[in-house]
């Protein structure tokens, strides 16, 4: 399956570019999911199917269901109990509707899925919930902490009281298992994202921010598209410096990112229906490349360490962190943070240095003599 996901800044248009690439998908003869939160008018299009996010029904049956699951706990407590017509989302309502559509959509039988997600950074928080959630609930409930799991019942009738042990082991499995299967979607290797910006210094910045936070978090972004281009051959003198500034964007998107700069043109209007989404030219989803990878690389004969190459594209050297616990490495670029697993060879190892060097992270560990395997 061949996953898009399309994210931009506030206002650049990433809506219509996801329904525009969902629709040039389906044309092309592909099973196509279009996931958004808006309402976009696509038209009758066969093999596109678009799925509109319901939040708030979604965080009513699920919150429900836990009402019922802990009934015997509520009771016990002399809680009273909430009826459906009484409760409103909460915040991360909606993006745990959107992490619950890419499990679906990574179990069900679509060539293509194109993803809506929110603006930057809201997008790149939303694709690190999986992993982080998933490392809470290791870190709150142990799964080694399990083992009891047989005494439970016992203990509860010995007490007399329903023990809340039991459903909270259980709820947090199921949690674990959906988080993984969202985990999975993100991860794959035919996942990339495409960002979508007005070329512009508003947009430039935003770019380079989302690229260094999608590196970090193990993303490829396989195309920008450059939204709302304006025409070089306009007589409008208005528009002069505007198109200067977006020609200037431009120049720099292509150094950077060659072939996957895709510019669209402006309309001069909102676009409306299947004939405007055809009209912007986007093209159909190309077949995935090679994932991001952050090789481990030995030099150990000649500088006596291992070095660890984290691409990090755009990111700044003053805003870049990083810490070592345990067997993880804390790393923080700008906003964005993450605990990232060190590989096996790396644990037996310490951190002697860092630096940034065409836009790579590159960590430099030193065997521990205590825990690395001594040579005759």
């Amino acid at each position: 399956m061949r996953t898009l996901l399309v994210t931009g800044p506030g206002g650049s248009g990433r809506t219509t570019v996801a329904a525009a690439t969902a629709l040039s998908a389906a044309r092309e003869g592909r099973r196509t999911l279009l996931i958004t939160a808006d309402r976009i008018d696509t038209g009758e299009e066969q093999g596109l199917t678009v799925q509109c996010l319901a939040p708030g029904d979604e965080f009513r049956a699920d919150l429900l269901a836990l009402q019922n699951r802990a009934a015997s706990a509520l009771d016990l407590l002399g809680a009273g109990r909430l009826e459906g017509e009484e409760l409103t989302p909460l915040p991360g309502s909606d993006e745990l509707a959107l992490l619950r559509a890419l499990r679906d959509a990574g179990q069900a039988a679509y060539d293509t899925v194109v993803v809506d997600l929110p603006p930057v950074p809201r997008a790149l928080t939303v694709l690190a919930l999986p992993e982080q959630l998933r490392r809470y609930l290791r870190r709150l409930l142990p799964p080694e902490r399990q083992a009891a799991r047989a005494l439970r019942p016992m203990l509860g009738r010995i007490a007399g009281v329903p023990m809340p042990a039991a459903w909270l082991y259980e709820t947090a499995a199921r949690w674990d298992t959906e988080l993984a299967a969202a985990q999975a979607v993100i991860e794959a290797p035919g996942t990339t994202v495409r960002l979508v910006a007005e070329p512009g210094p508003a947009g430039a910045d935003a770019v380079r921010a989302a690229a260094t936070g999608l590196a970090l978090l193990g993303l490829r972004t396989d195309a920008l598209h450059a939204n709302r281009v304006l025409p070089d051959d306009t007589a409008d003198t208005w528009f002069a410096a505007l198109i200067a500034q977006q020609r200037k964007t431009l120049d720099e998107w292509q150094e950077t990112y060659g072939e996957r700069l895709i510019p669209l043109p402006h309309l001069c209007r909102d676009p409306r229906g299947a004939d405007d989404l055809a009209g912007l030219g986007v093209p159909a989803p190309a077949p995935a490349q090679e994932p991001v990878r952050w090789p481990v690389v030995d030099a150990l004969a000649d500088e006596g360490v291992l070095l660890w190459h984290i691409p990090l594209p755009g990111a700044v050297r003053e805003e870049l962190g990083l810490i070592r616990r345990g067997d993880e490495l804390v790393v923080t670029a700008g906003p964005f943070r993450r605990m990232v697993p060190l590989p096996s060879a790396l644990r037996r190892c310490t951190v002697v240095g860092a630096g940034l060097r065409e836009g790579e992270l590159r960590v430099r560990f030193a065997p521990d003599p205590d825990l690395w395997p001594r040579t005759r």
